[in-house]
């Protein structure tokens, strides 16, 4: 039994201690959010005077003299508080004397009031700036007054702007969330207070120098500056707090946290409700259960340790049974698996053989284009072979002139004219080679060179203008040469349909839009017939009496394995083909 007590009462310890830690956290985090919309709100504020100190309309109210009519000024500042929140907006004269204000229409208006003995018009014109809590001498609520004066074009003092905050809003929060707040100034006075009796009572005396001198300057009746209803107490627990809001006497748990300017410290109780005491009783109510159980526990351990070794032995004879009848059920299930097994695997050859058929139609789409554009490749050859034969014939006559700097320039133009030949015969070659897709990052602008290299000649017999428009200076995800077969196959589609065509023209546009690049090829030419356009990818759909109708289709299929697309689209007239292809 005296262990079971000195357990116990240890227990109970250690559950006060972590109940108020807990306690103190939840206070802590509630406080900081307290003073962050504090903050929130002071800042939003501190802003306005500033902005109107630079206000033309108040410097020339003020430069104009203590007798200037304010109206004009006044309306503005009374719009300004309605949207702000502010309780009022005044200007002040170099005298004291009130010129403007937001109330200017209310019994109560500040217009024509001296405010010359306020501190805040006093550190205002001496300093730039102020800030000051204080009643207001005719409204008697209290407010924060920030004041910033107004200064003239050779920065000679014209008077000074001020914004007064009521807190009444922010008050009310903090009184429906049922921990009472309140924030102290640096000398320990109460400004704002979710407890309206705590208002400018003291949280630490003040000497009678002091109180006469805050008493004066915030406006307040003698009675005021008495101490709060609390302290916090020394001891173990120094953050609780014994004090009655609104009901009988209880325990609050007080944080306090700094709200950083204008030096002010923000107060919060939060209500134990009872929980550290419950958390005692409880830790020590368990702790004797756990103690009293223990023997029994034992006991229960040795008892149930033979019984599962029974129940082991028995288990592992039911496991065996059971793998017994499992085995039998599932025979029929293991020859279906096997079955569906040969199935995906006779899927996956056809699917193997399929791909491999798609490469050989691939293949074979790439040499039929390029048995129809060798004629025009053949034009391209022949041009620089004869231009060859006579810059050759032009260095021999140079030579026999001993003009050797002549003849070596004639032969630098052959050595130009062979890598041209050598460029066109290895497109041929790159295009006609059986090649396996290897999707990677592809230069766009490299493909349609590598492309119009082959078909360029066709285009020249034809008399098509071709017309580049946009920056193909980027990278798709793509295969080169499946790219080149593609834009071979729509230019080469285009060039035909311009045969016969009064001034032909083929126009290659490119068009960045977000992660896309869409590749535009059209012509002037006749067109798609709409009886064949709805069917245009489909294979075998053609419109030209020789043609197989399986180049647009494998285009489509070429494109889709970039995870593009290519569509024909409405766009003016003949027809244009539009490619989709995501960058790299």
């Amino acid at each position: 039994m005296l262990i079971t007590a000195v357990i116990a009462f240890g227990a109970g310890e250690a559950a006060r201690g972590d109940a108020t830690a807990e306690l103190a956290r939840q206070a802590d985090a509630a406080a900081a959010l307290h003073a962050a919309v504090l903050r929130s709100e002071l800042e939003k504020h501190r802003s306005l005077p500033v902005a109107l100190a630079g206000d033309p309309d108040i410097a020339d109210l003020l430069a104009a003299g203590p007798y200037a009519a304010g109206d004009v000024v006044s309306k503005k500042l009374e719009g300004l508080a309605s949207q702000t929140r502010a309780a009022a907006i005044y200007v002040i004269g170099v005298d004291g004397r009130t010129q403007a204000a937001s109330n200017w229409r209310l019994p109560t208006s500040f217009v024509g009031a001296d405010y010359s003995f306020r501190p805040y018009f006093i550190n205002a014109m001496r300093d730039g700036q102020a800030e000051f809590f204080a009643l207001g001498t005719v409204s008697r609520r209290p407010g924060l007054y920030l004041a910033r004066r107004v200064d003239g074009p050779d920065a000679r003092p014209l008077g000074v702007v001020v914004v007064k905050v009521e807190f009444n809003a922010l008050e009310a929060e903090w009184r429906a969330s049922g921990e009472p707040a309140f924030v102290v100034d640096p000398g320990g006075v109460v400004l704002i207070t979710s407890v309206p009796d705590w208002r400018f009572r003291t949280t630490k005396a003040l000497d009678a120098h002091r109180r006469r001198l805050t008493l004066t300057d915030q406006t307040l009746q003698p009675q005021a500056l008495g101490p709060l209803p609390f302290s916090t107490p020394s001891g173990d627990h120094p953050r609780l707090v014994q004090t009655s809001v609104d009901g009988p006497r209880q325990t609050w748990m007080h944080a306090a946290v700094s709200t950083e300017t204008p030096g002010w410290t923000l107060h919060l109780l939060s209500p134990t409700r009872g929980a550290i005491e419950t958390a005692v009783m409880t830790a020590r109510a368990f702790a004797g259960l756990v103690l009293v159980l223990l023997g029994g526990v034992i006991v229960l351990l040795l008892r149930r340790r033979q019984l599962a070794l029974v129940r082991g032995r028995a288990e592992e004879l039911a496991r065996l049974e059971l793998e017994r009848r499992i085995d039998e059920s599932t025979r029929e299930l293991r020859d279906a698996n096997a079955a569906l097994n040969r199935q995906i695997e006779e899927r996956r050859r056809a699917e193997t053989a399929r791909e491999l058929l798609r490469d050989e139609l691939v293949q074979a789409s790439k040499l039929a284009a390029l048995g129809q554009i060798v004629a025009s490749v053949a034009h391209e050859i022949n041009q620089p072979v004869a231009a060859i034969q006579t810059q050759a014939e032009t260095a021999g006559v140079l030579l026999d002139r001993d003009e050797p700097q002549k003849a070596r320039g004639a032969l630098a133009r052959i050595g130009d004219l062979t890598q041209r030949i050598g460029a066109i015969t290895e497109g041929l070659r790159v295009f006609s080679r059986k090649s396996d897709p290897k999707i990677g990052v592809v230069r766009l602008e490299e493909a349609i060179h590598g492309a119009l290299l082959l078909i360029r000649g066709r285009l020249d017999e034809g008399g098509v203008e071709l017309i580049r428009e946009g920056d193909a200076d980027v990278t798709v995800r793509a295969d080169q040469f499946r790219l080149e077969q593609v834009i071979v196959n729509l230019v080469k589609n285009a060039a035909e349909a311009l045969e016969g065509r009064d001034r032909p023209r083929l126009m290659l546009k490119v068009i960045r839009e977000g992660d896309r690049v869409r590749l535009i090829v059209s012509d002037n030419g006749p067109g798609v017939p709409p009886a064949v356009r709805a069917q245009l990818f489909t294979p075998f759909v053609t419109t030209r009496a020789n043609g197989l109708g399986l180049g647009l289709v494998i285009c489509r299929d070429l494109v889709a394995g970039f995870g593009g697309e290519l569509d024909l689209i409405d766009e003016g007239e003949g027809a244009t083909f539009v490619a989709t292809l995501r960058i790299a």
